[in-house]
């Protein structure tokens, strides 16, 4: 059977081989856990503790500060050693709230505590997600309380679980739906709640056979859920690309998915917004596979946020005896950061790291020419840009036609025209540097 698709894309490896096979660990950091206050779009959180005081797991350390802003929890408990700028998984420096951490993982009390949600009203539950500091866990960090209070709710005809996960070497949100289906599922329905017009659809690359099983076994009997296989491609898990196979409608440039009647949430999200309302458990961790083919014993942990990623590269046996660590990504291959230091905590929208044997845009580099011009970067542009055009504009800093002509702010940063380009060309990461300068001119 022939499963449905989008513009576009590529077929990069996947490497999921490499830790599907290991069961999911419980993970319990040993060293200090630091919390960056910025791990959202939006305002950063208001930290409401100070350097002594003692803290529980699940005990709110920041507030949101704004509309657009998130809570931050205590993943562990502990006492608060410093409130101070850290490096963080992006490269640059942040407010950080450090917790020596006991050991004990004590609980705050009301954490874990199962509730009846179903007499829950729509207003009681966006307030347990924002309680739960829930933003959006497939990597963009949007907080979701907001994301799903839109204007017109009653417009909203589809809500999209995004269960795709098609960045290689990447396996946490495949495993969630093997072993969680339920509480997604769950979280799918508390979410329908809140769209009286909608109906709920689960899409999952055809790949992924065991996790396309489980959760149409927990939609069993449910009219208002289904589960769409969808073809395997990068970057499927994209809200443009899902919207457009899903429903067959095309956001346009400056649309948002409520535009079209649309919420896109991920898996984890989902699962993540069950355990807040029904169990009374705020975001303190997730799913997080370490992998590459640099790392001894690639696997999936449930990690606490704010765990090192050197602790983590340590559970996962560190790197292969004989092999050396030359490319470190938080992320995967495509849209993953370059990390130059392992002392950085995890955040709430990081997913993985990936630790690989070489490095590829090293190799890039060194087999660079100018450019071909043989259109392949806008074949496979996902969103019908044309990078070739973009960067043209970018390298002479023509930002008025790269913005207002060739529409170069809504590329989603998928790197799939830099995967495809036979020169080598760096097109991603220069379309990251010009979209940062021209935000930076819009700020002033």
């Amino acid at each position: 059977m022939k499963h449905k698709t989008f513009r576009g894309g590529v077929h990069p490896k996947g490497y999921k081989e490499l830790s599907l096979g290991s069961p999911i660990e419980d993970f319990l950091p040993s060293g200090d856990l630091v919390f960056p206050v910025n791990q959202h779009i939006g305002k950063p959180a208001k930290p409401i503790v100070k350097k002594g005081d003692a803290v529980l797991a699940g005990q709110l350390i920041a507030e949101a500060d704004g509309f657009v802003s998130a809570n931050i929890v205590s993943s562990c408990s502990g006492t608060v050693k410093a409130i101070e700028e850290r490096h963080t998984i992006s490269g640059g420096r942040a407010t950080c709230i450090v917790i020596a951490n006991d050991g004990l993982f004590n609980a705050a009390p009301g954490i874990g505590i199962d509730r009846e949600a179903s007499a829950f009203s729509g207003p009681q539950i966006l307030d347990a997600i924002k309680w739960a500091g829930i933003v959006g866990l497939g990597g963009a960090g949007f907080p979701t309380h907001v994301k799903l209070a839109p204007r017109n709710p009653e417009q909203i005809d589809y809500v999209i679980a995004n269960g795709s996960e098609c960045e290689p070497y990447i396996t946490c949100d495949d495993q969630l739906m093997r072993t969680q289906s339920n509480g997604i599922v769950e979280g799918m329905r508390l979410v329908l709640r809140l769209f009286p017009n909608a109906r709920g659809v689960i899409a999952i690359e055809d790949n992924k056979p065991e996790a396309i099983e489980a959760m149409a076994h927990a939609c069993e009997g449910d009219a208002n859920l289904s589960v769409l296989p969808v073809m395997a491609k990068y970057p499927e898990g994209g809200e443009r690309s899902l919207i457009g196979v899903v429903t067959g409608r095309q956001l346009r440039f400056g649309q948002l998915p409520a535009d079209l009647g649309c919420v896109v949430c991920n898996v984890s999200t989902l699962n993540a917004i069950y355990r807040a309302v029904c169990k009374t458990e705020p975001l303190i961790g997730r799913l997080f596979t370490v992998s590459g083919d640099a790392v001894s014993n690639p696997h999936t942990l449930f990690v606490r946020i704010g765990t090192s990623c050197s602790e983590l590269l340590k559970a996962a046996g560190g790197i292969k005896p004989g092999s050396e660590a030359r490319k470190i990504l938080c992320g995967g291959p495509m849209m993953g950061i370059a990390m130059s230091t392992l002392d950085a905590p995890v955040a709430k929208n990081n997913n993985a790291l990936t630790v690989l044997a070489s490095d590829e845009v090293e190799l890039a580099e060194q087999q660079m020419t100018a450019c071909l011009r043989c259109g392949r970067c806008g074949h496979v542009c996902p969103i019908g840009l044309v990078p070739q055009m973009m960067a043209e504009a970018a390298e002479r800093q023509d930002y008025e036609r790269y913005e207002k002509k060739l529409y170069g702010l809504d590329c989603i940063a998928c790197g799939s025209c830099t995967y495809i380009c036979p020169a080598k060309r760096p097109l991603m990461q220069l379309f990251k540097q010009t979209k940062a300068a021209i935000m930076a001119a819009k700020r002033k």
